[in-house]
């Protein structure tokens, strides 16, 4: 799984005309899914993410979680971020899961963080032409990837 986490003070989706989820001050998270993941990868992950501490304590440094804050979560399912552009320049998709292996990952994840929050994450449609605007707050974007550990 890859994330791309950006501290926003607001975010929201919209698809067609309809907004299907809105923030304030916390997470825009876009969540890139591969068919190798497992479910320990999407506890792992959500944990990191409930638990990331790049909000500004009183002294302006990065100190504060989500909970901190009383932040929100905008979930995003992302298949892009599992392109490959080794050839050529049209990137291929073929590491993303499929639907119907993203798909549940993608709602136990929105479940996930839901709980370790507290309230509702807000989202997206899967698969889904989504809008997404955001106030990128920092800007301070932080990408991980569970295969990758750093």
């Amino acid at each position: 799984m890859r994330a791309v986490i950006q501290r926003v003070t607001q975010a929201s989706c919209t698809v067609e005309t309809q907004i299907t989820g809105k923030i304030e001050q916390g997470f825009l998270v876009l969540l890139g899914i591969e068919d190798e993941d497992t479910t320990e990868d999407l506890q792992w992950l959500a944990q990191k993410i409930a638990n990331m501490r790049v909000f500004s304590d009183s002294e302006g440094l990065m100190n504060k979680s989500l909970a901190d804050i009383n932040g929100n979560i905008l979930l995003i399912s992302q298949f892009t971020l599992f392109a490959s552009t080794k050839k050529g320049n049209r990137p291929g998709f073929t590491r993303a899961a499929r639907p119907e292996k993203a798909i549940p990952l993608y709602e136990q994840m929105k479940k996930e963080l839901s709980t370790l929050i507290g309230k509702e994450v807000q989202c997206g449609i899967f698969g889904a032409d989504m809008k997404i605007s955001l106030l990128n707050d920092g800007p301070v974007t932080i990408l991980i990837d569970t295969k990758n550990k750093e």
